[in-house]
């Protein structure tokens, strides 16, 4: 159940909602988990035991480094076995299966595939569950002694299955606030937030999504060079608003709970460089990385090599994070190469620079994309490269440029702060009419195409 589909729009959202306000002040957190379940159980009711497990586990041990604060070693143990107990569940459901393909074509074994299905949103709610362990451990926040308002926290809906990572201590005292959480302002603003994230997932993400895919099914040894970066350009903007505009929905639906959740995208489409890039782009995940892999393991504190190993080691986990592929861990390692080279040599030429420092950006970004795009094996990923840098014929660009061409056109103008700076000037200017007339119009027009259309996806589902 997305969030871009009628089935939550019209069924699940509302009663939730009414469940949620109805509920008394003290009973809005155990509401707020039972409806959450029921949201995530919707999905994938045979795996609800293993988030039970991942939100009974980090209690119990953050109760425990609570209790045993004097204690170092006791302590020391206890943040080992967060480690292995998070880690542990991500890796058996998400990497086993690539460990035993790769082992086998290695030593020519023949072990079995456990062909698991992974759990949804396990990337995100484990990192969640650590993080709030690891603040534990830290004593940046206190052990939670109340089982639901953790449970609450985990299994919030709006951002349960695909994120913004959401840390505790960044919602811990809203979640003890009980009355007067949330305002007619907040719910207001949540709103027109959801409707906004819907427009971006529903009229975009969809609209120009449906290019690659059909790019897909001729075969990238069919297309030509120009078809090809047609597809990297549709691909880029696709992940773009299909996941901003999920995280948009969610901040809006947090919103709606009476929950702040930290922005997750900031206009990466207009960044002078890979580094300003990762600044602005998935913001929570680079930031938990940040925070809990980068600088434990020194920062940029202890020389330039030491800096160089810690960006290595980050963004090879950042790669293998989104999939168990080969082409994801070269995403990763494209990234770290790309970073350390503005590192050493870049980062004052582009300072300085005005426009060639965007076209060098959104170069390599895309390219960044085709790497990420094309997941069915280096076999196949070779192939589109080899269409997109020596110049081949094959199926002409045209027919697609006539078909896909509004759509990509407004997908770039969206990409930019001017629809942004409209809509806050709507709001700054209090117009509420015409506000509610454009959100209005914005609704009206996902839900026609969502009625008229079968073809919906979401691609972070897959992480």
């Amino acid at each position: 159940m997305i969030f871009s589909s009628l089935l939550f729009i019209f069924r699940f959202l509302p009663i939730a909602l009414a469940i949620y306000y109805l509920a008394p002040a003290k009973l809005k957190n155990l509401a707020l988990f039972l409806v959450s379940i029921f949201f995530y159980s919707w999905g994938e009711v045979r795996y609800f035991p293993i988030m039970l497990a991942c939100i009974v586990g980090n209690y119990f041990i953050a109760i425990f480094l609570g209790k045993n604060q004097d204690k170092p070693t006791v302590r020391r143990w206890l943040l080992v076995l967060t480690l292995v107990f998070n880690l542990g569940m991500l890796f058996f459901f998400k990497y086993t299966d690539f460990f035993i393909i790769n082992i086998n074509a290695l030593f020519g074994t023949s072990i079995g595939l456990l062909r698991l299905t992974l759990p949804l949103g396990i990337s995100f709610y484990t990192f969640q569950t650590m993080s709030y362990t690891l603040d534990v451990y830290r004593g940046e926040v206190e052990p939670e002694r109340n089982i639901i308002d953790l449970g609450a926290y985990v299994v919030m809906f709006p951002q349960l299955i695909a994120g913004p990572i959401v840390l505790y201590k960044d919602v811990a005292a809203q979640l003890k606030v009980h009355k007067n959480r949330y305002t007619l302002s907040e719910i207001d603003a949540g709103i027109g937030l959801f409707v906004l994230g819907l427009a971006k997932k529903v009229l975009l993400a969809n609209s120009i999504g449906a290019l690659w895919d059909d790019i897909k099914v001729l075969g990238y040894a069919n297309i030509s060079t120009p078809l090809a970066w047609l597809g990297a350009i549709a691909f880029t903007l696709q992940i773009y608003f299909d996941f901003s505009g999920y995280s948009t929905m969610a901040i809006g639906l947090g919103k709606m709970l009476g929950f702040n959740f930290p922005l997750n995208f900031n206009l990466p489409y207009i960044s002078r460089s890979i580094t300003d890039f990762w600044r602005r782009w998935h913001m929570t995940l680079s930031g938990w990385f940040r925070e809990y892999l980068y600088i434990p393991l020194g920062g940029n504190r202890r020389g330039m090599k030491r800096q160089v190993l810690n960006l290595f080691i980050v963004w090879c986990l950042t790669g293998f994070w989104h999939g168990a592929n080969w082409n994801f861990l070269l995403w990763g390692f494209y990234y770290f190469v790309l970073l350390t080279i503005e590192k050493l040599w870049l980062h004052k030429p582009l300072a300085k620079g005005k426009v060639w420092p965007h076209i060098y950006a959104l170069f390599f970004i895309v390219v960044g994309w085709a790497i990420f795009a094309v997941d069915t094996g280096m076999g196949d990923l070779a192939m589109f490269f080899s269409k997109l840098f020596i110049p081949q014929g094959g199926i002409s660009a045209g027919y697609f440029v006539r078909n896909y061409g509004l759509s990509l056109l407004l997908g770039i103008v969206c990409s930019t702060p001017y629809p942004g700076r409209f809509y806050h000037k709507l709001c700054r200017q209090k117009k509420e009419v015409l506000r509610i007339a454009f959100l209005a119009v914005l609704l009206l027009v996902s839900i026609a195409y969502l009625v008229d259309s079968t073809y919906n996806p979401f691609i972070y589902f897959r992480f």
